[in-house]
């Protein structure tokens, strides 16, 4: 059976990105989902210095141990100030300084949502510029825009854009 990871690019506990994230991977049928929770991998602030004084953090190298255990990579974007969170960023600059393709080719279905109008597309934009530098493999992307207004436990409610999550759930289901 396939593994999945899913995780939110954020680190708040109530993550509408985890959620989403949590939704598309429970959409998949038939594989094996892991919902990883970047408040488990605690990360000093990335520098140089500490990475000379100290090396790599242990939680570098479990996080990307998930990645490489997994056959796909289900990740959804929170967006503060028109970029990456900082959990996230923190994270990213830490595991490519680990292995700087730290993607390894996996399918990645890439998401984004905000309470806004603008549906993280900010973020999502500079993803999908930087993640294929590191190796990833971006299947499909999908943006949700005004997520309280959008999403409830049953899903998608507007069906236009419950439709456009599908076939993308649907794109990166057939290339894992």
């Amino acid at each position: 059976m396939k593994k999945i990871i899913a995780f939110a690019g954020s680190n708040s506990k109530t993550s509408i990105n985890k959620q989403l994230a949590t939704y598309a991977a429970n959409s998949i049928e038939g594989v094996a989902i892991q919902v990883l929770d970047l408040n488990d991998f605690n990360l000093p602030l990335y520098s140089i210095d500490l990475e000379k004084e100290k090396g790599i953090p242990e939680a570098v190298n479990k996080f990307l141990k998930y990645i490489n255990d997994s056959d796909g990579i289900v990740l959804s974007l929170a967006e503060h100030n028109g970029a990456y969170s900082t959990a996230f960023k923190n994270l990213f600059d830490w595991l490519s300084r680990k292995e700087v393709k730290f993607w390894n080719k996996k399918p990645m279905l890439l998401l984004a949502t905000s309470p806004g109008q603008n549906g993280a597309n900010s973020c999502l934009s500079i993803a999908k510029d930087r993640f294929p530098r590191h190796d990833s493999e971006i299947i499909a992307t999908f943006s949700l825009p005004s997520f309280h207004e959008n999403f409830s436990a049953e899903g998608i409610k507007d069906t236009a854009l419950n439709k456009e999550l599908n076939e993308a759930i649907t794109s990166f289901k057939k290339a894992l």
